[in-house]
C-alpha cells in the first residue's frame, strides 16, 4: 500500500525561527525511505489548537498517516499528546508502549516519553519525540504495524 503521509514539527523555538527544524526533515527522509509519499509538512508552536489544526489540515489534504515530532516530553509546554487525544476517535496504546520499551534499550530517559498513536477521522496519527534520531528510531520500532493499521482505517479489505 502506498501511504500518503503528513509531517508536523511541534516546537515553539523552531516556529519562531530560533533554530532550524531538524526533526521534520529527518522524518521526511525516513518516510520516503519506507516508500511513502510525503504530501506535506508543517511547523507549529506548542499550542493545542495549532497542533489540532495542522493534523486536521493534513488529513483533509488526503494524508492517511500523520507523524508529529516534538511536544511529547514532560516540559510544561509539551502538549502534543493532549492535543491529539482531544480530537482522536481512539488511542492505540501499543504503539507508545513499544516505542518506550525499545527506546529504553537506548536511553534511560525513554521512560519520560509520552509517545502515542491515535485514530483521527480515518487516519493514523503517531506522536514521536522531538529529537530527530529519537523520532526516526521510534518510527522504525512501529513501522511494521502501520500499513495494516492504515488499511483497516481506510476500509481496505484485508486478510484479517
Amino acid at each position: 500500500m502506498q501511504l500518503t503521509v503528513g509531517i508536523i514539527t511541534i516546537s515553539d523555538r523552531a516556529s519562531r525561527g530560533l533554530y532550524d527544524d531538524l526533526g521534520g526533515p529527518a522524518l521526511k527522509k525516513a518516510a520516503e525511505g519506507y516508500g511513502w509519499n510525503v504530501l506535506g509538512d508543517m511547523l507549529v508552536p506548542d499550542e493545542r489548537r495549532d497542533i489540532q489544526r495542522a493534523v486536521r489540515e493534513l488529513i483533509g489534504k488526503g494524508c492517511q498517516l500523520v507523524l508529529t515530532t516534538g511536544g511529547t516530553g514532560v516540559a510544561l509546554r509539551d502538549v502534543t499528546p493532549e492535543a491529539v487525544r482531544e480530537i482522536a476517535v481512539r488511542e492505540l496504546p501499543g504503539f507508545g508502549e513499544l516505542m518506550r520499551m525499545e527506546s529504553l534499550k537506548i536511553t534511560k530517559n525513554a521512560i519520560l516519553s509520552r509517545n502515542l498513536a491515535a485514530v483521527v477521522d480515518k487516519a493514523l496519527v503517531i506522536c514521536l519525540p522531538g529529537k530527530p534520531s529519537g523520532a526516526v528510531e521510534c518510527l522504525s520500532f512501529v513501522v511494521g504495524a502501520i500499513p495494516h493499521c492504515v488499511e483497516v482505517l481506510q476500509e481496505v479489505p484485508t486478510s484479517c
